[in-house]
């Protein structure tokens, strides 16, 4: 069983571009990338070249003695005679590009030659990301990559591009969905949840349709995670940046979610932890949402850096971190509803992330004004209110009457409810969260 991944048509469309440029696919491992890009080479192209640079350190050595291609190509077919370099016809991958950072400087190379397409990937992890960052600037493009979707995992259960474009049209035309539609998707939804979008967990829960194993496989994700930190961290602290990943689940299970260094432990200090956050984002591992200094537009550079909270980059891997009592629960009952929310608030924030929104909330000092996230439309500031129960939405409609607060107009809110609207804000079901950003960018408001 092969996953369809959203790749597969961006790699189509590139390969189709005039003046294409080397592509750098950047992501957190295991995410599937390198299947990917390997099923493209081979179904798109006469000839793939793979090299991987932590599998085969032997190819280490083929920038060494500087960028003309032809003498690439040559050094390489003397490490393997089966490689075929076909003008035109032959997709170059180098894989792990991390350990090889040198690659990055012949894109340039590459590019100008024309005769070849070429993608790399890899971890990108530390020092190592910030080096291919530079030496390739100008010289190629990037593709952001994250574990599957929710869309991505409807396409692994089965459904249709015309049964999600029903979904859709429902969210368009503010009409309920069918019971059966509700129901069958929520559950998918819920699985979703404890099963994360990894894609051999994915296809494992899919083939086995049990979530036998499943715990398993995500917490030994984790210790690989916890492995490349120990590799790849560079000049930073490596203990430093492990407490911090290992602290996240505390800080979302409490009340304001605050991810706050001096409560990592005892005598730890902001100053301390530079840029430990920051390669745990770049990393693709966390996903940061800050909170806004101002309830108004823009987005950016109107927030506060050293208030933030960390959600994990899959929302399968915060389930394996919640102890055994909690998983059991979490698998039987399908009790989301503990963990103070947090559950819910992740996985949204995944969505809004793998739909390309950057993550902001707001909280003023008094803890009673807050609001989970913010989007926007082509004219409008949006609220959205994450709710776990179908309880009161005090926030949400003070923000939305309060004209202080001239860039909203209406908010949104997401729950274990049917699509509505009353006049101040939408209501939409968690797992439409992968449509919103299509909505708010199709959908006309007055």
């Amino acid at each position: 069983m092969r996953l369809k991944r959203k790749i597969d048509e961006y790699l189509i469309e590139w390969k189709k571009s005039k003046n294409k440029m080397p592509l750098i696919v950047k992501g957190a491992r295991q995410i599937g990338k390198t299947e990917s890009i390997k099923n493209f080479g081979l179904n798109n192209y006469k000839s793939l070249i793979e090299i991987n640079f932590v599998l085969q350190p032997e190819y280490k050595d083929i920038f060494d003695k500087g960028f003309e291609i032809d003498r690439v190509i040559k050094d390489i077919t003397f490490k393997n005679g089966d490689f075929q370099f076909i003008p035109g016809e032959t997709l170059i991958f180098f894989d792990e590009i991390q350990d090889y950072p040198s690659c990055a400087t012949a894109l340039k190379a590459f590019r100008e030659d024309g005769r070849f397409d070429v993608i790399c990937s890899g971890s990108l992890m530390g020092i190592n990301y910030e080096e291919i960052e530079s030496n390739s600037v100008g010289n190629k493009i990037d593709y952001i990559m994250h574990s599957l979707d929710f869309e991505e995992y409807l396409w692994a259960k089965g459904y249709s591009n015309e049964q999600i474009e029903d979904l859709y049209q429902c969210m368009a035309k503010n009409e309920p969905l069918s019971k059966i539609q509700y129901d069958v998707m929520m559950e998918n939804f819920q699985e979703y949840m404890i099963v994360g979008g990894m894609p051999l967990i994915v296809k494992t829960f899919v083939e086995n349709k049990t979530y036998t194993g499943i715990l398993e496989m995500q917490k030994q994700i984790i210790l690989d995670y916890e492995e490349d930190i120990t590799k790849y961290a560079g000049g930073l602290d490596k203990t430093k940046i492990l407490n911090a990943y290992r602290k996240i689940p505390v800080f979302l299970g409490n009340e304001n979610k605050k991810f706050q260094i001096t409560k990592i432990s005892s005598g730890a200090r902001n100053r301390e932890y530079v840029g430990v956050v920051e390669w745990l984002e770049n990393a693709g591992i966390v996903n940061i949402c800050y909170c806004l200094e101002q309830v108004s537009l823009p987005l950016k550079g109107n927030y506060n850096p050293d208030n933030y909270r960390l959600y994990f980059g899959d929302p399968g891997l915060l389930i394996a971190t919640l102890d055994e009592e909690a998983q059991l629960d979490l698998r039987r009952n399908k009790n989301f509803n503990t963990y103070k929310g947090a559950i819910y608030e992740n996985i949204v924030a995944d969505m809004l992330v793998k739909e390309g929104y950057n993550l902001y909330f707001y909280r003023d000092e008094t803890g009673r004004l807050k609001m989970d996230f913010f989007v926007r439309d082509t004219n409008y500031l949006i609220p959205v209110e994450v709710k776990a129960s179908d309880n009161a939405t005090i926030s949400l409609n003070n923000l939305i009457d309060n004209d202080k607060y001239k860039d909203i107009k209406y908010g949104i809110k997401l729950c274990n409810k049917n699509i509505g609207f009353n006049g101040k804000f939408y209501t939409f079901p968690y797992f439409l969260t992968f449509l919103l950003k299509r909505y708010l960018n199709e959908k006309n408001f007055i």
